[in-house]
This record gives C-alpha cells, structure tokens and sequence, in this order.
C-alpha cells in the first residue's frame, strides 16, 4: 500500500528531477491532435450509468444481493444499445462513439481511491521507485503545445488541498520526472479561472513586465535556484517563461467563461464540471493539447458513494449528462470532434455486495447489510474492480459501437474483450499518434508510456 509520506515523496521529487530524450521514439500517424479526459471520481458505478442490468426496486426487507441495478433502462440513438435512465441527453450522442463496457482496472489489494487513482492516471501502480507522470505530461512532453501562447496540459476541476487526501491527490497530478515545464496548469474553479490568466490588478503592464525581467535574472543567476541540475533549472525557468507568455497573450481570453453566449452558458451550467466542460471546448478551440475535466475527488462525496448510492448517483448523472453531450455536440459542430479524443472514465466500478474483484477477498468498507431496511442502503456502495465502463469519442474511435461484456447476474464481472489500464492507454496514444513503447531515459533506464512498454492499443476500438 503506498503511504501519503510515500505518495507525497513522489510529488515532491517531480520538481527536482530531470529526464532525457530516449532517442529514436517515431510517432505514428495520429488520428487526434488533441484529448479531453473527464474524470469521474470516486468510482462511478457503471450498473448505474453505462452497463444496465436489470432494476431492483428498493423495498424493506429485500436482500441485498437481488440488486444489481436501482434504474431503469433507456434506448439510446444506437440500436440495441440501452444505458441507465438519467443520462437521456448522452443517450442520443451514443452514436457519436464507442462504449467499452470491459474495462479491467488493476488488481491492488486493498482498495484506495489514492492507488487506482495514480494507476489510472500514471499507467503505473504505487508505489514507484520514480516519480512517475500523468498522463497529460506525457501527452504535452512528447507533442508539445498546438499553439505556442497556451498550456500544454490543462487541469480542472480538482482542488488539490482537500485535507486528509490532498498528498495522495497531488502525487498523480504531476509531472514527475519530465519537468516543470510539462506540469498541469491547475484549475480549481473554472467560473474563476480567467484570474488565474491575468495580471495582478495593481500592476501595470510596464510594472508587471519589470518584475517578470527581475524574476528571470533572479532564477537564471541562481538566486532562486541554488539547488538542482542545468536541466532542471531550464525545465523550471521554461515553466514560467511560458506562464508569463499567457498573461500577455491574448489567448487568455479562452479561459473567461463570461464571454461565452449566456444560452450556452446555461446548458452546461449543472455544477462546477459542468462549466469544466465548457472550458475544456474553449482551450480545445484555443490549442490546448490536453483537458483533464474532473468531478473532482473529495471521500464520502460526489460518485464515491457508500451510502444512499441511489440518491447520489441520480444526482451525479444529472451533473453530468447535460454537459457531456453537448461538449460533444459543440466540438462536432465545430468541426473538432473527429481530431479530438474524449475519453469519460473512472478509478474503477461499483457493486452494491462484491468489495474488490471476484474471487479475490478483501477488506469491505462498507456495512452493507445482507438485508436493507433503508432507503440509504439502496445503492451502489462498494468498491468493483472487476469491471467499469469508459467512453470514447472522436480520435479514430468507432462511432456507435460497444466493445466487450459483463455477466448478466451477479457477479457482473468481464466475460468478453477484457480492456486493461494498459491496453487502453496504449490505444489513447495511439490515437495521438504516440507508440505504446515510447521512452525517456531516467537514471540510465528507459521509462515507457505504458508500463515496462506491455500495453497494446486494442484495435476494436478504432475504425
């Protein structure tokens, strides 16, 4: 189990160590110039939103282990495929991508959000002997910036000083042994996120552009940076070179929701995600290279739901279903939506009896009862590993189509086309047009993008 010192270790060293070019890494024809991750966090369960089994209504006395899913079924645009009432407006975008209803995430013992998290994110389980990169550093180290005025990789929605879990939170949003300057630009807020692009208001622009000359002489005579390698110092130096060009940019304005059509505005407007995504289209349509757009972790809330699972996940998928489809309507009427990856995914499934994965006993979490008596025990309260459900559209991926199959009854585990966190990263870079063995040399080893280079991109996904 990693530790938050080991989780908060891992962070740190990502500012303080440096990385260089394996050499001889050939990038593939891409099919997306650019990806929107929307993270669903706290284990989304997919009997609720992507993968219906049957509906158990809630009654006192009705053993747990009868419910499989609280909702409904609803058609969706593709015909056959149904998925939980309550998402009705993704329901009729479904024939804009793929459903993969096989995803298998790792099998880390003892469940923690904090250690799928980082495996998720990273490709790599914790603890690591490296500090490892997120993904979108990955994506922003190995292609760069589309344009040269905004950030590369581009966070939002996550606060990272959430109390007891902020360390383990912080140690997958980094870095890691890149560079500063392929770090995520954070967004906490996106309704604020056009202070985090604007000067200071008592400055004035010739202040301002003093104090940033200032600040670059201070860093590149050592004055800020005593410590640390050459590489590191123009990694970091880069870093804010590259902030201060997005000050003085006029492309700051793709972060000021305020100039968004009110109509608009109002569609996505379900919740802080909700205006993530509107942000994400805007950087997308400005150059941003990769979104990460999260309903943000914070335990005991949000789709980490371990007691009134039904209540919370009606809650959750009327958060998210107004503003995930019409992200996806916008980009296509903009013309983006086949150059743009989107992939909604999650830390791993849920069931309301099964903690972990099948087979395999570990500790529940959960004081599920065998028998509920409650409208709070109606739900999906435990951790699945097993299975969950991801969506892909745009990037080459097929259009109205479902990849792989879970069991029908308990337990709803993986009977067809298992999809590991390898294999599916390995198909995200290939959309971009990265190799699933691509490396950077760190401490005279090569480094891959996907763990010691085994994933494969799954070719059922693309068209």
């Amino acid at each position: 189990m990693m530790t938050r010192r080991e989780l908060l270790a891992s962070a740190a060293a990502a500012a303080v160590t440096p990385a260089f070019g394996q050499g001889g890494n050939k990038l593939l024809p891409a099919k997306a110039d650019c990806m929107i991750l929307l993270w669903m966090a706290g284990g989304m369960a997919q009997t609720e939103t992507f993968d219906p089994k049957r509906k158990t209504e809630f009654e006192p006395g009705r053993p747990s282990s009868e419910v499989l899913s609280t909702f409904g079924s609803i058609p969706t645009s593709v015909d056959g495929v149904r998925i939980s009432e309550g998402l009705e407006r993704l329901a009729k975008v479904m024939d804009r991508g793929t459903l993969l209803r096989s995803h298998r995430v790792g099998d880390l013992g003892f469940i923690l959000h904090s250690k799928h998290q980082y495996h998720w994110h990273t490709g790599y389980a914790p603890p690591q002997p490296v500090p490892v990169p997120h993904m979108g550093s990955w994506i922003a180290k190995i292609l760069g910036p589309r344009k040269p005025d905004v950030p590369a990789f581009v966070n939002i929605g996550q606060n990272l000083e959430i109390g007891a879990e902020s360390d383990s939170v912080k140690a997958y949003t980094t870095s890691g042994f890149l560079g500063s300057e392929f770090a995520p630009f954070n967004i906490p807020d996106p309704s604020d996120a056009v202070s985090a692009v604007r000067p200071p208001k008592e400055f004035s622009e010739l202040r301002f552009k003093r104090r940033f000359e200032t600040y670059q002489h201070l860093m590149r005579s050592n004055g800020l940076m005593a410590s640390g390698s050459d590489a590191q110092k123009e990694s970091l130096l880069r870093s804010v070179e590259n902030a201060h060009r997005l000050l003085m940019s006029p492309a700051a304005k793709a972060f000021d929701l305020d100039l968004e059509p009110k109509a608009k505005y109002d569609i996505y407007n379900t919740s802080r995600f909700g205006q993530g995504c509107l942000l994400a289209r805007r950087l997308v349509e400005a150059g941003v290279r990769f979104v990460e757009v999260s309903t943000e972790y914070i335990p005991f809330r949000y789709w980490d739901t371990h007691e009134n699972g039904h209540t919370r996940a009606q809650g959750m998928k009327e958060t998210i279903d107004r503003p995930v489809s019409q992200l996806i309507l916008d980009l296509e009427e903009r013309g983006l939506l086949d150059r743009t990856l989107i992939v909604l995914a999650s830390e791993f499934g849920r069931d309301m009896v099964t903690e972990g994965k099948p087979g395999n006993t570990v500790q529940d979490q959960v004081k599920q009862p065998d028998l509920m008596t409650e409208p709070k025990h109606y739900g999906m309260h435990r951790h699945f590993t097993e299975a969950s459900s991801v969506l892909l559209f745009g990037g080459g991926m097929k259009k109205g189509s479902v990849y792989g199959e879970t069991a029908e009854e308990r337990p709803c585990k993986v009977v067809r086309d298992p999809v590991t966190i390898e294999d599916l990263h390995a198909s995200i870079y290939k959309s971009l047009g990265i190799p699933h063995d691509y490396a950077e040399v760190f401490e005279k080893r090569p480094f891959y993008v996907t763990k010691d280079a085994k994933g494969h991109a799954v070719d059922g996904l693309f068209a």
